[in-house]
């Protein structure tokens, strides 16, 4: 099985900074993910062209599933607002999380994660990889959505995620998001950029890192913000160990981490996963 989190920065190169469909497609088929949750993800945004980012990316993957969950109404950075229900501003710009399934899901849910009341600090990256200085802006509405898969091994419950950059606040959302994921069945596995380096993630936590390895900034990595998260609860007699990489793709400002989980022992196998020997 061949998990994978990527945060996409709406589809953009960082270095030419423009939004090329193809190119997206091609990031996506080449990561080759059963698995793949998206971040920093549009729908219908102009500066990405009016793609609905969740579907190219589905089509590329040959996924059988997927689901596009906004956090924000309108255009971070720009104008934009909460939403009041799921299926707010349903036909205007959105912006939020995706994931992406080659496996059927039984089951979706959202959860919604408010913002920090106070500012954080962030940095901006440049194409040689340079840190500048950080700026204070203001946090965003957060959100995870959770999956049960269908999976050849038995059901596998799937949260992915964007949690906040401020300090303090996206670990009091990983508590938050690690005691509703508890509440479906096991093995469970939190994906996401979690806006945390992997100690503290690991820590705040409780759950099992599936692959240590920086992750930002794509150009010259120094920090892990994606993870992938295992729960020792339930884990069984899942593999303890992952082969782990974080490819060098054409878009964003953060690799992807692919974690490849050896499967073909695992009880209740009924086969390989899809495009994969296990």
């Amino acid at each position: 099985m061949r998990l994978a989190t990527f945060n996409v920065l709406h589809g953009r190169s960082i270095d030419d900074g423009i939004v090329d469909r193809k190119r997206f497609a091609e990031s996506v088929a080449a990561i080759d993910a059963d698995v793949l949750a998206l971040q920093e993800v549009d729908r219908l945004q102009p500066r990405s062209g009016s793609l609905d980012l969740t579907t190219v990316a589905a089509e590329a993957a040959g996924a059988v599933s997927h689901r596009f969950v906004a956090a924000v109404v309108g255009t971070p950075g720009e104008t934009y607002r909460p939403l009041s229900f799921d299926d707010d501003g349903a036909d205007e710009p959105n912006y939020g999380i995706g994931l992406v399934s080659r496996y059927p899901v039984r089951s979706w849910r959202t959860l919604r994660l408010s913002p920090s009341p106070v500012p954080g600090p962030i940095y901006m990256v440049g194409p040689a990889g340079g840190r500048g200085r950080p700026m204070l802006l203001r946090d965003e509405p957060r959100v995870m959505v959770v999956a049960v898969l269908d999976t050849p091994w038995g059901d596998v419950t799937v949260g992915a995620t964007h949690l906040s950059f401020v300090p303090g606040w996206n670990l009091w959302q990983l508590r938050q998001v690690v005691r509703v994921l508890r509440t479906f069945p096991a093995p469970r596995m939190l994906l996401g950029d979690l806006n945390l380096p992997a100690a503290p993630a690991a820590l705040g936590s409780g759950w099992r890192p599936l692959g240590r390895v920086p992750t930002f900034p794509s150009s010259a990595p120094r920090v892990q913000l994606d993870h992938v998260l295992a729960d020792p609860r339930g884990w069984g007699t899942w593999p303890s160990t992952a082969d782990v990489t974080t490819p060098v793709v054409p878009v964003s400002d953060h690799r992807p981490l692919v974690v490849d989980l050896p499967l073909n022992g695992a009880p209740g196998s009924a086969g390989a996963a899809p495009g994969h020997p296990g």
